[in-house]
């Protein structure tokens, strides 16, 4: 009997058979941390954006428990400025891909298909995954988490993109209001997508510990959201990037605390 989305999101809201070595991408010229499993070959690999203002170092929990699964996470340290470039960042997570693909990890024992990779980010970062993805025809899935919206606009790259994308947002951010964000980017993807919202999740709610950005940025972190972005993201990558059809159930599903929402009366 094939498993039910509960007992699957449970299964992934812990950390996976892996165990896990962080690296920093510095040492191969991009600064930055990537995370992988001990050891493997032809690996799944995600590029991941860091919101404004943010460090990397606040989605360590996300990185280990991704790369626990098999997969590969890399987080270009990049951009982090207040006047960032979200155009420069989607270029960076760009390279953070041919970095992947192209560069033996850890030992020496690691690599990367480059036939198997995906985009992330949150925020601003968000929005520059869509941007890169875009531009990249390598990229075969995308993952954002509350997008806000960029210059050039996501929301028009989102209609050159034709992988598939899963886009989630929090129901009271008041920095990227999902409407005119991250739902519109759905709204106006090319590919398969599905749009799912975070009731009483705020923009912050998707990052770890504090930060000093927090005196600028309302928000704060959520541990409902953490522990549903945790395993839904694995999901979908395991899914798309690892071809492990045993999780699509869970993709399929309203998730408690994060329904699949409609998207298509926003298309013009």
């Amino acid at each position: 009997m094939a498993p039910k989305p509960k007992e699957l999101f449970a299964e992934l809201t812990h950390r996976g058979p892996h165990r896990v070595l962080r690296g920093d991408l510095a040492l191969i010229g991009l600064p930055g941390l990537v995370f992988t499993p001990r050891s493997g070959s032809g690996l799944p690999a995600i590029a991941f954006g860091h919101g404004w203002l943010q460090p990397a170092d606040r989605y360590l929990g996300l990185f280990r428990h991704l790369a626990s699964w098999g997969l590969v996470v890399a987080a270009p340290g990049t951009q982090r400025g207040p006047l960032a470039s979200s155009r420069l960042f989607a270029a960076d997570l760009r390279t953070t891909l041919d970095v992947c693909a192209g560069v033996r990890l850890g030992d020496g024992d690691i690599t990367v298909d480059a036939g198997r990779l995906g985009l992330a980010g949150h925020s601003t970062g968000g929005g520059a995954a869509v941007l890169a993805a875009a531009e990249d025809e390598r990229v075969r899935a995308v993952v954002t988490l509350a997008a806000s919206q960029t210059k050039p606009f996501a929301t028009d790259a989102a209609s050159r993109c034709s992988m598939p994308a899963l886009h989630m947002a929090g129901a009271d951010d008041v920095v990227a209001p999902a409407v005119g964000h991250s739902r519109l980017i759905a709204a106006n993807w090319a590919g398969p997508v599905q749009f799912r919202m975070l009731p009483k999740v705020d923009h912050m709610g998707f990052a770890e510990g504090r930060h000093w950005s927090g005196l600028l940025i309302p928000g704060s972190p959520s541990h409902g959201a953490l522990r549903i972005t945790r395993a839904l993201l694995t999901a979908f990558f395991l899914v798309h990037l690892a071809g492990q059809d045993r999780y699509r159930p869970l993709l399929e599903a309203d998730v408690k605390g994060a329904p699949i929402e409609d998207t298509s009366e926003l298309v013009a």
